[in-house]
């Protein structure tokens, strides 16, 4: 293909994409409340939860240090740090779940992490990655109470 025809063609795309953004549903007051940038997005922190160095095989000690991760994980949503949080399907890499912190660096993820008991003891091993991603995520949580039977 000639370069003339390719660079046509990148041009019409660019145009497509431009004209499909409506910037009359953007709210600047709601963007800045959750420090959207330019293009809607922001910097969180992405966890990979994986299957820690230490197996608790005290029943008992086990559930008590996994019901304090929910419960830290409730506690987190509820301050508004932890927007994204779920448990991934058995695996060969042993990631065990997911969670996107509503915070801008490793530092800021780590003092939260520190929180978590089952991090704490070692059962669950947390990887960081700083992660950018739409600044609407916070505010789907309300939208997930609605649809929630059970809780932990």
């Amino acid at each position: 293909m000639s370069r003339l025809f390719l660079s046509v063609i990148f041009s019409i795309c660019s145009l497509i994409v431009v004209a499909q953004i409506d910037s009359s549903k953007y709210q600047k007051s709601l963007a800045d409340s959750l420090g959207a940038d330019d293009y809607g997005m922001k910097m969180y922190v992405l966890v990979i939860l994986k299957t820690g160095t230490n197996k608790v095989e005290d029943k008992t000690k086990a559930d008590s240090l996994f019901n304090g991760h929910f419960q830290n994980i409730k506690h987190l949503a509820d301050i508004g740090k932890l927007v994204i949080s779920g448990p991934l399907l058995k695996n060969e890499k042993k990631y065990e779940g997911i969670f996107i912190l509503n915070v801008k660096t490793i530092e800021e993820a780590r003092l939260l992490l520190d929180t978590d008991p089952a991090i704490n003891a070692k059962v669950l091993d947390a990887e960081t990655y700083q992660w950018y991603g739409s600044a609407a995520l916070p505010i789907y949580l309300p939208f997930h109470a609605k649809v929630q039977k059970k809780g932990f």
